[in-house]
C-alpha cells in the first residue's frame, strides 16, 4: 500500500523551495559579511582620516635647498655659440622671451644673444649682449653699451638635493607632464583610471582570486590612487588588513582631489630607479636623468620607456638592462594601441626608435662628495638649520665641466692602479701569501690657487659603495711635504743666515725619533765643512746617516746618488738623507712651523718631518700648496660663495681667508725647484704622458701615493691609498701622477683653463745659467748649462772657465766666510739612463789633483766632454723615487 508523505508547504515537489532556502542562507551570510566588512572598513576609514589630515597639513613634496655651481665666465675670444649659451641659460631657468623671475634671453640668429637677468637672478640684474663671429665670442656689451671683457652666466643647478636620503625629485603639475606621458602611464598601469572611483573592483577581485590560487600575495589590481595611498601613507608590507586600510585612504583621496591632482601626485612620487648614488623619484626627474630633457619634450617612445619602469625600476634600469627596458617599452606601446591612445602605425614607428640615454654619470655631474661636504660645513656654522624648509639657494665654487673631467680622470686612472695592485697581489700569492686583495681608494682636489675656489672634488672611487670622503681624511704626506723644507732653507738665505753642516757623530744610545712637539736641538756645526748661504746649487750630503734620535732613513734606491748632491737634485729626485740634512741645518722647528703656518697642523720638529711622516688631508694639502702657487700667500680652500632665500635675497656672502706665509721670492725659488721635479725628476711621467704646459709639483710616497702639482691657473692634489692604512707599495709617480696628468690634459682643453702661462719671476730673483760640471756661471767656454733661479746676491760670482778666482757670493764676501780661492764644487752625480754616461761609480768624488788637471783641460775639450759629465737637469730614463 502506498504511503503518502506530506512535505512542508515551503518545499514543493520540484525543489524550488530548497533553492529558495539556500538562496536565503547565502544572502543572510553575505549580509552579515557585508555588515562586518562595512563596520571594519568604517573603523579604518574614520581612524585613518586623521592620519591623512595630518599628512596633508604639510606640503606633499617638501622644498629642497638648491645647490648651484659657480657662474660660468664668458670671455671675448672663447669658442662659443649663441645656441650653446641659450641652452645653458634655459637649463638655469631662463626663458626665451616671457617674464621668468630668474631671467630671460633673446637670440638673434647666430649673431648675438641678449641676456636679461630677473629679480631672482644670482646677479644684480646686470644684462649683456654677446656677439659672435665664426664660432667665437666677438664682443660683450653691458646694458649701458659699454664693452665688457667678460660676463658671468647664471649659475647652473648642481642638484635639488640637500638631505640625507639622497632622493631626487623634480615636482611637476599635471599640465607640465604632457599627454604622451599621461597616456603611457594610464594605458599600462590603470586603463580605467579616469572612470572608476578609486577602486577597480573587477581587477581587484581577479587579483584576489589569483592570490588565493597561487598562495602568494602578489597584490595586483591596485589602481593609481591605491598605489599613491600606499606610497604616501603605508609601509610596504603585504597583509589583508593593510589592503583594507589602503582602500579606505584611496576613497579619501578620491573625495578630496580631482583625478588630475591625483595623477600629478602619483607622477611626482613614483620611484623610477637608482642611478649612481641617487634614488630617482617622479617622471620629471626621470626625464632629466635618463634623457637630459624636460618631460614635455619627450617623444612617445621615451614616455613609454619611463612608464615601463614603474613595474620594476631596478630590473628594468635602462643603464644596466637595456634589452629588458626596451622590451617593456614596446609592451607599453602595445597597451597604448589597445587603449586607443596610439595608432598601430605610430606604435611601430616608436618601436623602431633606438634608446638614446644621456651618457653623463649622475655622480660626476652632481658631485655627491662635494655636496655632502658643503652641507657639513654649513651645519657646522649654522647648526641643524632646516635649509630645505625655506628652499634656500646655496651658491658654491664648483665648476661642473671640471668636475666631470676629474671624475673621468679618476675612473680611468684607478683602472690602471687596480692593474698594478693585481700584479703585486699575484706575486704575493705566488710567494705563498694568501691575504685577500685590497683595492685602494682615491681623492682629487682641484682649486684656483689664486682665489682658493674649490673647482672639483672627488672623495672616492664610487659614492654608492662608500660615502667616506677621502678628501678630508688625514694621511701622511710623504715626500710631498719636502718643498716646505726647501722653502724654510730659502727663508734663511733671505735673512742672510749662514748654514753650516752639523757634526754627524750621534750617540749610539740616543733615543728614537718620535712625534714630539718639542724642537730637536741640532748638533754643533762640522768645522771641516765651509759655511754657506743656501741656494739651489748648495752641496748636500746624501750618504746614509743616523740623525739625532737614532733616526736612520733610507733613500728609495739605497745605492744611488750617495755622497754630495746639489739641493736642486735632492728635491728633483726626492733624496731623503739630503733633505733631512738640510732640515737639520735650517732647524727642524723652523721647518715644522712653516708647515703648520701653511695648514699642515700636525707637523712637529723631528727629523722625520722632512720626509712628511705627519698627516694632512688632501684638502689641507691643497690649501698649503697655494703658498707656492700664489706668491707666498696662503688661500684657504672654500666651497660656498653665497646663501640666498627662495626669492634670491642675499642672506650671507662669503669672502676667502688669506694670509701671507712666504716672501714672494722664496715662494718662487721653491716653485722653480718643483718645476725640475716635473720636467726631469720623480714626476717626469707628467711629460711622458703628454702634458706639456708649464707646471710644478712634488710626488709623495708614505704607504700612500701622492702628487701635489699646479700650473699658473689650476692646482690639483691627487691621493691614492688603502682604507686600512696598509702599504700601497705604489709610488706617487706610478699611482697619483698618471691621474693628475690625465685630469690636467682634460682641464686645459676647457676654455677657462687653456691659457696656462710660465710662472712669473718676482723682483729680487734672477734666472742664471749655471755650468753643469762646475756649478759656476756658464759662459761661452762651457755652454753645457741649465737655468736656475737665485735670490739676488746668492748666485755664484765666478764663471766656469775661471774657477780658481774668488767664488764666494755677496753674502759670503760681506760676512768674511768661505774659502778663497776655492776648488770648484764636486760635479753633480751622473744620472742613470743619460746618454754616453761614464762607467765610473757616480758616488765617487774626484781628488783635488784630478780637479786641477780638469781645470787645465777646460776649454775646447771641456766643450766636448762637458756633455758627458753629471747633468743636474736631464733625467732621461731614470727611475723615479718617492
Amino acid at each position: 500500500m502506498a504511503v503518502k508523505i506530506k512535505l512542508p508547504r515551503w518545499l514543493d515537489r520540484d525543489g524550488h523551495g530548497i533553492r529558495n532556502s539556500i538562496l536565503f542562507v547565502v544572502l543572510t551570510v553575505l549580509f552579515v559579511a557585508f555588515a562586518v566588512f562595512g563596520s571594519i572598513f568604517g573603523y579604518y576609514y574614520v581612524t585613518y582620516e586623521h592620519v591623512v589630515d595630518l599628512r596633508l597639513q604639510k606640503p606633499l613634496f617638501e622644498n629642497t635647498a638648491k645647490v648651484y655651481a659657480a657662474p660660468k665666465e664668458v670671455r671675448v675670444g672663447q669658442k662659443l655659440t649663441a645656441e650653446g649659451i641659450a641652452e645653458e641659460l634655459h637649463e638655469a631657468g631662463y626663458s626665451e622671451g616671457g617674464n621668468a623671475a630668474i631671467g630671460t634671453y633673446t637670440v638673434d640668429g647666430t649673431n648675438s644673444i641678449a641676456i636679461h637677468p630677473g629679480p631672482q637672478s644670482y646677479h644684480s640684474q646686470q644684462g649683456a649682449v654677446i656677439s659672435f663671429n665664426k664660432g667665437l665670442v666677438r664682443q660683450i656689451s653691458g646694458d649701458d653699451g659699454e664693452p665688457l671683457g667678460a660676463y658671468e652666466l647664471e649659475p647652473e643647478l648642481i642638484t635639488g638635493l640637500f638631505g640625507a636620503d639622497r632622493t631626487k625629485r623634480k615636482v611637476l603639475t599635471y599640465d607640465e607632464l604632457g599627454p604622451n606621458m599621461v597616456n603611457a602611464v594610464v594605458s599600462i598601469e590603470d586603463r580605467r583610471f579616469f572612470e572608476h572611483g578609486g577602486v577597480d573592483y573587477i581587477r581587484l577581485l581577479g587579483a584576489l582570486r589569483d592570490d588565493l590560487l597561487s598562495g602568494r600575495k602578489a597584490e595586483g589590481g591596485s589602481t593609481l590612487t591605491m598605489q599613491l595611498a600606499k606610497n604616501f601613507f603605508l609601509t610596504p608590507e603585504k597583509r589583508f588588513k593593510r589592503k583594507m586600510i589602503e582602500i579606505a585612504i584611496t576613497f579619501q583621496l578620491e573625495h578630496r582631489f580631482t583625478k588630475q591632482q591625483i595623477f600629478a601626485m602619483y607622477a611626482n612620487e613614483i620611484s623610477l630607479g637608482q642611478v649612481g648614488s641617487f634614488a630617482i623619484h617622479g617622471f620629471g626627474q626621470a626625464a632629466q636623468t635618463y634623457f637630459g630633457k624636460d618631460v614635455n619634450q619627450l617623444d612617445v617612445a621615451q614616455c613609454a620607456l619611463l612608464a615601463g619602469l614603474v613595474q620594476d625600476p631596478s630590473l628594468l634600469n635602462p643603464y644596466r638592462h637595456k634589452d629588458r627596458a626596451l622590451h617593456r617599452r614596446n609592451q607599453v606601446l602595445d597597451a597604448m594601441v589597445e587603449n586607443h591612445k596610439l595608432s598601430r602605425a605610430e606604435a611601430e614607428q616608436a618601436k623602431a626608435e633606438p634608446v638614446h640615454l644621456t651618457p653623463a654619470n649622475v655622480d660626476a655631474g652632481e658631485a655627491p662628495y662635494f655636496v655632502d661636504l658643503v652641507r657639513e660645513r654649513l651645519v657646522q656654522q649654522f647648526g641643524n638649520t632646516d635649509f630645505n624648509a625655506d628652499g634656500y639657494r646655496i651658491y658654491t665654487s664648483l665648476d661642473p665641466e671640471l668636475q666631470n673631467a676629474a671624475t673621468q680622470a679618476v675612473d680611468e686612472g684607478m683602472r690602471m692602479v687596480d692593474e698594478q695592485v693585481e700584479k703585486l697581489h699575484a706575486r704575493r700569492v705566488k710567494a705563498g701569501d694568501k691575504s685577500p686583495i685590497v683595492y685602494p681608494q682615491v681623492a682629487l682636489i682641484a682649486l684656483n690657487p689664486h682665489t682658493g675656489q674649490v673647482l672639483a672634488l672627488v672623495g672616492g672611487r664610487n659614492y654608492g659603495a662608500s660615502q667616506l670622503d677621502h678628501a678630508i681624511a688625514s694621511r701622511p704626506m710623504g715626500s710631498s711635504f719636502k718643498p716646505f723644507v726647501f722653502a724654510a732653507a730659502f727663508n734663511s738665505s733671505l735673512a742672510g743666515t749662514v748654514l753650516s753642516r752639523p757634526a754627524s757623530d750621534v750617540p749610539a744610545n740616543a733615543p728614537k725619533d718620535v712625534a714630539s712637539a718639542d724642537p730637536v736641538a741640532p748638533p754643533p756645526p762640522d768645522p771641516s765643512q765651509p759655511a754657506s748661504v743656501f741656494n739651489a746649487v748648495m752641496q748636500l750630503d746624501n750618504e746614509p746617516t743616523t740623525f739625532e734620535g737614532g733616526y736612520s732613513p733610507h733613500n728609495f734606491e739605497t745605492n744611488r746618488y750617495n755622497g754630495m748632491v746639489t739641493a736642486r737634485l735632492a728635491l728633483q729626485l726626492s733624496l731623503n738623507n739630503a733633505s733631512i740634512e738640510l732640515a737639520q741645518m735650517v732647524g727642524y722647528d723652523n721647518v715644522a712651523k712653516l708647515g703648520r703656518d701653511a695648514g699642515i697642523k700636525s707637523a712637529r720638529a723631528t727629523p722625520s718631518v722632512a720626509l712628511g711622516t705627519y698627516g694632512a688631508t688632501p684638502l689641507d694639502a691643497a690649501g698649503a700648496y697655494t703658498v707656492f702657487a700664489n706668491g707666498g700667500v696662503k688661500i684657504d680652500p672654500w666651497m660656498v660663495a653665497s646663501i640666498r632665500n627662495a626669492n634670491g635675497d642675499v642672506l650671507t656672502d662669503y669672502a676667502p681667508n688669506s694670509k701671507s706665509i712666504l716672501d714672494p721670492r722664496v715662494a718662487y725659488l721653491t716653485l722653480s725647484l718643483m718645476e725640475s721635479v716635473v720636467n726631469g725628476g720623480t714626476a717626469s711621467k707628467v711629460r711622458a704622458l703628454g702634458f706639456s704646459a708649464p707646471a710644478a709639483g712634488k710626488t709623495g710616497t708614505e704607504n700612500d701615493s701622492w702628487f701635489d702639482g699646479f700650473t699658473s691657473n689650476l692646482l690639483c692634489i691627487v691621493w691614492v691609498g688603502n682604507d686600512d692604512y696598509t702599504d700601497l707599495k705604489i709610488q706617487g709617480a706610478d699611482g697619483a701622477v698618471p691621474i693628475w696628468a690625465n685630469f690636467m690634459k682634460r682641464a686645459v682643453q676647457l676654455p677657462q683653463y687653456s691659457d696656462t702661462e710660465e710662472f712669473p719671476v718676482p723682483s729680487g730673483v734672477s734666472l742664471v745659467k749655471v755650468d753643469k760640471v762646475t756649478g759656476l756661471l756658464a759662459d761661452a767656454a762651457c755652454p753645457d748649462d741649465y737655468t736656475i733661479a737665485f735670490l739676488d746676491g746668492t748666485a755664484p760670482t765666478d764663471t766656469c772657465d775661471r774657477p780658481n778666482f774668488d767664488q764666494r757670493n755677496v753674502f759670503q764676501k760681506l760676512l768674511g766666510i768661505g774659502k778663497q780661492p776655492a776648488l770648484p764644487p764636486a760635479p753633480p752625480p751622473q744620472l742613470a739612463g743619460q746618454p754616453n754616461a761614464p762607467a765610473a761609480n757616480p758616488t765617487s768624488q774626484p781628488n783635488p789633483s784630478q780637479q786641477e788637471d780638469d781645470k787645465k783641460k777646460k776649454g775646447f775639450f771641456g766643450k766636448i766632454f762637458g756633455a758627458i759629465k753629471g747633468d743636474d737637469n736631464k733625467q732621461n730614463g731614470q727611475s723615479p723615487q718617492n
